[in-house]
């Protein structure tokens, strides 16, 4: 017994190792970091100051709102569209299945970079592929990504029009462990596909969600790489977001401790989120809706 666990902790050191000083030692010391004040001349512990600083900023409360706007639509909105999708492929035939499966998620093995690429070719406002299709059908070009007041919504758009495909994958391994025999009892009893399905399909798969919520919540509040490649935050500041302030923080204007105070701020959102998801969630599972 005590060989079999010997070779387990052996099997998980390294990744433990890589883990501690990739993940956990920079996690701690941007936490020491947020207590602290880097320039020229040293360091020097400044206590709740660097805290007290970004609250005072008016880019915080924008990139705020963006994140909250951005998080607010697309989880809801992949969480809605991975169940639906999920749902219709569980119909078809087991080899359609596959075929779709692949479909769905091969974008997300796609780097984002790459992505974001793309959508800001196709939403150029002088030479973009969209705009030129709307003024063949007689319509106004829109500076999709260029006018402060549609920018944050020009980035949301692009979210909206993709399926998520992991979400997709989760779902129908949840679907397919559900007993046969429910739907066969419903069936019995007179109920229609949408009932059987808002009775037994949703409420069985909702672990399957509470992990989706909690994942895209983290991934959504998150953005980044769309910031940085269609706008740069711009114009001026209407698409900062909470980890694009971060990045412009400490690479920008090189204040580590005023971007290590953001960094455990965000992270201390991100965990009361959660834990208001889980509890939420794990309440549902409880007493069933």
């Amino acid at each position: 017994m005590k060989r079999r666990m010997w070779a387990g902790i052996l099997f998980v050191l390294p990744a433990m190792v890589l883990f501690v000083i990739f993940k956990f030692t920079p996690a701690v010391m941007a936490i020491i970091m947020a207590f602290q004040e880097y320039d020229i001349w040293g360091i020097k512990w400044v206590g709740f100051e660097n805290f007290k600083e970004i609250f005072t900023w008016p880019d915080f409360y924008i990139a705020l709102k963006n994140t909250a706007l951005y998080t607010a639509i697309i989880v809801p909105k992949n969480i809605f569209i991975a169940l639906i999708l999920a749902s219709i492929l569980m119909k078809l035939r087991p080899k359609f299945q596959s075929i779709y499966r692949a479909a769905y998620y091969l974008p997300t093995v796609t780097a984002h970079v790459v992505i974001a690429l793309i959508w800001g070719w196709l939403l150029n406002a002088s030479f973009g592929p969209v705009n030129a299709f709307l003024q063949k059908l007689g319509l106004q070009p829109v500076p999709w990504l260029v006018d402060p007041n549609i920018a944050m919504w020009s980035i949301i758009l692009t979210d909206l029009v993709i399926a998520p495909g992991s979400g997709v994958i989760l779902y129908m391994a949840a679907m397919s462990s559900i007993p046969k025999s429910y739907y066969e009892a419903a069936e019995l009893d007179g109920a229609s596909e949408f009932v059987k399905w808002w009775k037994i399909t949703v409420p069985l798969v909702r672990p399957t969600t509470l992990y989706l919520a909690i994942s895209y919540t983290i991934v959504a509040m998150s953005i980044f790489d769309k910031i940085y490649v269609l706008t740069g935050g711009g114009p001026g500041n209407a698409t900062v977001t909470m980890v694009y302030l971060i990045y412009n923080t400490a690479f920008r204007d090189f204040n580590y401790g005023q971007a290590s105070a953001l960094s455990v701020v965000f992270f201390a959102i991100a965990v009361v989120i959660s834990i208001f998801q889980f509890r939420r969630l794990s309440q549902s599972f409880e007493f069933g809706g």
